[in-house]
């Protein structure tokens, strides 16, 4: 190895997860450093547009509570979020908020001076809270990424995490990096914090940037962590369509945008929605995305319009500004005409199985944000839940680690590996075409075994020796576990749908679906623990 380092804390990510945690880490006076795969600000972060739902207690509203967003997360969340989960982490709402204004986060404010709120599919109540009207996530990076240089905190950007490093009690003490220009390096700390985001490039077309190729998931499974309900795979029912720009990160269209009256028609102007929800175009995304499949298969079209000259017209350009650009740049005047809109890989509710302060099974190694598996999710997620979620978890995860480290000796490092680890790596078109074509909104046992054959032949190992080649190994295992999950599970559950098993199963189903990496590095069910606790 080329070169080395060494830290209290390794942070893998730089989204809201990773940054909070970072700058948590240091109030603490620990000596942290932060990996980044491309510049600070490139994570799913950025792209989030609708905002952080958070329920605040000194901002009075009769109509909303805590407990009033914690049973619309349990809704959505189709039987499977823990109520502690979702009650701690929700509960801690109002801090995160205050944290983020503390860092210089500038939410939108009414006229007399309170946050401005709008209300998203699964919400009862106007809650979530927004900035630059649909750039939210862009303004929590860039307070974020600013307090951090302002405070020095050292990142390594275009720096790729290739494997974990375990000390002899097994517990993890640092990790293999490749810098920006191929050279592999050690990091040695003693607490390692994944904060990788998602998973969504598994997909042709996704919401995700490019960075987000399941790295967490790969690398948190072979340190030996369990991974729990990946078969639940959110995919966003609006993102911009246009024809033969369908590969790789599609432009989100909020769902704030119906949050505020835009309603989905199809080809020939018919109601979507009309008929499949109570509550309409805000019903939760698993219903409104299986909705949208359906009508486009029954029309025969490429996508379905969502409307908003009625409800916005003239006021679009002013409350959603990124909308209104990525429409204008596709040749489409959202204030006159309606906006032709498509399904995409969005967010994963599983991830690595965590406490709701960021431990995982692996002592030493901690998990924040979109990689998680906490139970706030269960089989849906809420809108707007996942910024919330990662500023409440990487401070917490900084806590815990913090807290570990005055108590737990974590052993002698293992000597350092002569060379880099070998994986298998399936390229990625391939692997996007497997896995959208048999693990996509619906699903069912003939393909899902079909696209676990065709993975497998498609397989070569590798040596990880490019950042390239360990984002398609990572990409390669997670596809994997999800398939292996999404067989286990037979049943259909939140955003999770099985043709050949379309009712949901409470009997034997309502409980995590776990998996882990056997000694010779086969997936493997483990035996779920938390039974008792979801609902």
């Amino acid at each position: 190895m080329t070169w080395r380092a060494k830290a209290d804390l390794l942070v893998v990510g730089t989204g809201v997860a990773g940054l909070s945690a970072a700058l948590r880490a240091r109030e603490l006076g620990m000596r942290v450093l932060v990996v980044s795969k491309e510049e600070v600000s490139a994570g799913n972060t950025s792209w989030a547009q609708g905002g952080v739902a958070a329920v605040r207690p000194e901002e009075k509203d009769p109509g909303d509570s805590v407990g009033k967003h914690v049973r619309d997360t349990l809704e959505a969340g189709a039987g499977l979020c823990s109520p502690t989960a979702v009650n701690s982490i929700l509960g801690d709402g109002a801090a995160a908020i205050r944290r983020l204004r503390a860092c210089g986060a500038r939410f939108d404010t009414t006229s007399g001076g309170r946050l401005a709120r709008t209300r998203e599919g699964g919400h009862s109540a106007f809650r979530v809270i927004h900035a630059g009207g649909d750039a939210t996530g862009a303004e929590i990076q860039r307070a974020l990424g600013t307090t951090a240089s302002a405070e020095g905190l050292p990142v390594l950007e275009r720096h790729c995490v290739v494997e974990l490093l375990h000390t002899e009690n097994g517990a993890v003490g640092g990790a293999l990096v490749l810098d920006h220009a191929g050279r592999p390096g050690v990091l040695r700390a003693p607490a390692v914090l994944l904060a990788t985001g998602g998973l969504g490039q598994l997909y042709r077309a996704t919401t995700n940037p490019e960075v987000a190729t399941g790295d967490g998931i790969a690398l948190a499974l072979r340190a030996g962590a369990e991974v729990a309900d990946l078969e639940f795979v959110q995919f966003h029912p609006t993102v911009l369509h246009v024809p033969g720009e369908n590969e790789g990160r599609r432009p989100l269209v909020t769902e704030a945008v119906r949050g505020e009256g835009a309603v989905l028609v199809d080809a020939h102007g018919e109601r979507v929605m009309r008929d499949e929800h109570p509550a309409g175009e805000l019903a939760p995304r698993d219903v409104v995305a299986a909705a949208i499949e359906r009508r486009m298969a029954e029309t025969g079209t490429e996508s379905v319009y969502l409307d908003a000259t009625r409800a916005l017209g003239s006021a679009l350009p002013d409350r959603f500004p990124t909308v209104y650009a990525a429409c204008r740049a596709a040749e489409i005047d959202p204030v006159v005409e309606p906006i032709p809109v498509t399904t995409a890989a969005h967010y994963s509710c599983g991830g690595v199985v965590s406490t709701v302060e960021g431990r995982t099974g692996v002592a030493g190694l901690y998990v924040a944000g979109e990689v998680a598996r906490t139970g706030l999710h269960g089989a849906n997620r809420l809108a707007s839940n996942s910024l919330l979620e990662g500023a409440v978890l990487g401070v917490r995860a900084a806590e815990s680690a913090r807290h570990d480290l005055a108590r737990v000796h974590q052993g002698r490092a293992r000597p350092t590996p002569e060379r880099l680890p070998a994986a298998p790596v399936v390229d990625r078109g391939v692997l996007r075409r497997i896995m959208s074509g048999h693990a996509g909104i619906e699903r069912d046992g003939a393909g899902l075994d079909q696209a676990r054959t065709a993975l497998e032949a498609a397989s070569v190992v590798r040596p990880l020796r490019t950042r390239g080649e360990a984002e398609d190994a990572a990409l390669t295992l997670t596809a994997h576990a999800l398939l292996v999950a999404a067989s286990h599970r037979t049943e259909s559950r939140g955003c999770h749908r099985r043709r050949d098993h379309p009712d949901t199963d409470d009997l034997h189903w309502r409980r995590p679906n776990p998996l882990r990496l056997d000694a010779s590095g086969w997936l493997i069910r483990s035996a779920p623990e938390e039974t008792r606790d979801v609902a």
